[in-house]
């Protein structure tokens, strides 16, 4: 008898406010929402998510009436509405935190990040025309000649104890969280976004070590500016001395860098049958 393929994931439950969008599992769902978004064919509540197996990967069109300046809260609010996510779904000893400026760990490996992007154009009121978040992390375990323990700093949730976690139900959870969290900011403003994000963040009040184009960065990681930029007190500086380190530069060095990881690219390749 043939082999029976899988069957493809059923289409989640969304919230009412959101529109999805299924694509496949070779294409990113993110860069597909901000051509989408350029072109506008997509616009405010489309969510489009991807129908692997392998990784968690959602993407939502935004147009949130703020100025540029305040658009990347957006990306941390993300981050905190995939950890409550997430949280739901998984053995509560997974430890799920952040690096910044958007990587999601799971017990102190990588296991996903988040991204960003907005419009150059603005509309009458000085408010970007769109803006898209995405949320991805590996659920299935690395696969090829990769040896446990080869790549201690990348994990999928299946590692740490989430293998029967059904990435549909992941989808609606995300959706749900995102939306529960876009209130709440509505509602209450960056501050409870802030304080959540901040909770989870790996190094925070401690001394960190920020990959830079011109040599590492080294110092006490204090918090976040309204910007989303990290806040550091250089080492060896005066106790006043603090630094913001901007957020827009460090996502796109993490972008370069994530470019580069020969361990990462297995790490994100679609390892669906």
């Amino acid at each position: 008898m043939p082999e029976q393929k899988d069957k493809a994931p059923s289409d989640p439950r969304l919230p009412p406010l959101l529109a999805g969008h299924r694509r496949p599992a070779c294409e990113h769902p993110f860069d597909a929402a901000v051509s989408g978004a350029e072109a506008g064919r997509y616009s405010a509540g489309d969510l489009l998510w991807s129908e692997s197996r392998s990784h968690l990967r959602i993407a939502l069109v935004l147009e949130p009436d703020v100025p540029p300046t305040r658009c990347a809260e957006m990306l941390f609010l993300a981050m905190v509405a995939s950890t409550d996510a997430i949280g739901t779904l998984i053995p509560p000893e997974v430890a799920l935190t952040y690096v910044w400026p958007a990587t999601l760990r799971a017990n102190g490996a990588r296991v996903g990040r988040a991204r960003f992007r907005q419009s150059a154009d603005l509309d009458e009121e000085g408010a970007p025309l769109w803006l898209v978040v995405g949320i991805e992390m590996r659920l299935a375990p690395v696969g090829g000649d990769v040896e446990p323990g080869e790549i201690p700093h990348l994990t999928s949730l299946s590692d740490e104890g989430a293998a029967d976690l059904d990435g549909t139900l992941a989808v609606e959870a995300l959706a749900r969280h995102l939306m529960t969290w876009l209130h709440t900011w509505e509602v209450e403003g960056f501050g409870p976004v802030f304080e959540n994000w901040l909770f989870r963040a790996d190094g925070y009040k401690g001394e960190v070590v920020l990959p830079d184009p011109d040599g590492d960065l080294r110092g006490t990681f204090l918090g976040l500016d309204e910007a989303g930029n990290l806040l550091l007190r250089p080492m060896d500086a005066e106790p006043v001395t603090v630094v913001a380190v901007p957020l827009d530069r460090h996502l796109d060095q993490l972008d370069r860098l994530d470019s580069l990881d020969a361990a990462l690219a297995l790490h994100s390749e679609v390892t669906d049958r």
